[in-house]
């Protein structure tokens, strides 16, 4: 059985091109150390983009936001892997003399055709692919221009992780960054639960051009009961948004307990006063 637990890296990267020159890029193909043989590979080149607010990947759909896919040679499209070993591939960019300025984006993707013979005797093709992908800026007339839309944080959840949201809109012509700084502590104790050492709650976004971004960040390790404060701010081409929340967390088990118990104490009472009025009556 072939080898389909293959490493590329680095997964993005990214160019400032001029029109009319060459640039040279490179990726790494691995092959792991407790591979069991050879991986044979085969490279090619893809448009890049990105449909709806999720941002689920497009391929196939050629734009004018992917002619760079067309400017991409890869030096060796076909190769072999030993196992514990890793391959550096290169490829070069030629932008043409009449670029369009601002973002070009591709993916460069490496697939492994494992042929293995089935009890029939009939071949059967199984195909692993990854992908590094391309974030090019061609230099020109750049256009920066976008907004964060939504900031949210939830004021109340039953269980956890809960899940942060902001939906950011990106109006220019280039790929944004957009920086999201999370801070969390215990209301009550004042614990910081976040950040922490191997975690500094500090992450950042890449905003396709001419699209609207949804991000959510789940974030875990917190105590299944209580109330903690939630900070959740964005940097954005200029624009900072912060929304800070007391978020309680109140499981459904902990909310039917105290029903109960609330049931109890009211049934109680009312036994009190029922068996007052009986003995006033006698």
């Amino acid at each position: 059985m072939g080898n389909s637990s293959f490493t590329v890296l680095p997964m993005s990267q990214r160019f400032t091109l001029e029109p009319g020159k060459t640039y040279t890029g490179s990726l790494s193909i691995v092959n792991p150390a407790d591979a069991t043989e050879d991986f044979l590979y085969t490279m090619s080149v893809s448009p890049y983009g990105v449909m709806g607010e999720d941002y689920t990947a497009d391929l196939v759909t050629e734009t004018n936001r992917s002619e760079i896919a067309k400017w991409i040679k890869i030096s060796e499209p076909t190769g072999r892997v030993k196992p514990n070993e890793t391959k550096k591939v290169e490829f070069t960019i030629t932008v043409p003399e009449n670029a369009a300025a601002g973002g070009q984006y591709a993916a460069i993707a490496v697939s492994s055709n494992d042929t293995t013979t089935a009890s029939e005797g009939v071949a059967v093709n199984n195909v692993f692919e990854l992908a590094s992908l391309i974030y090019a800026t061609v230099s020109g007339e750049t256009k920066h221009q976008g907004e964060i839309l939504e900031n949210k944080v939830p004021g109340f959840v039953v269980k956890t992780p809960i899940t942060l949201n902001a939906l950011i809109s990106n109006d220019g012509n280039v790929h944004e960054d957009a920086t999201f700084v999370i801070s969390i502590s215990n209301m009550f104790t004042g614990e910081v639960i976040l950040p922490t050492e191997d975690n500094e709650g500090r992450y950042n976004e890449l905003i396709m051009p001419e699209s609207k971004r949804e991000i959510t960040r789940e974030i875990n390790n917190l105590p299944a009961l209580g109330v903690i404060k939630v900070n959740q701010t964005i940097y954005y081409l200029g624009e900072v948004k912060t929304v800070e929340k007391n978020v309680i967390i109140c499981p459904i088990w902990f909310m039917l307990l105290v029903g109960v118990t609330i049931f109890a104490i009211i049934a109680a009472i009312v036994g009190i006063v029922l068996k007052h009025k009986r003995r006033i009556a006698i």
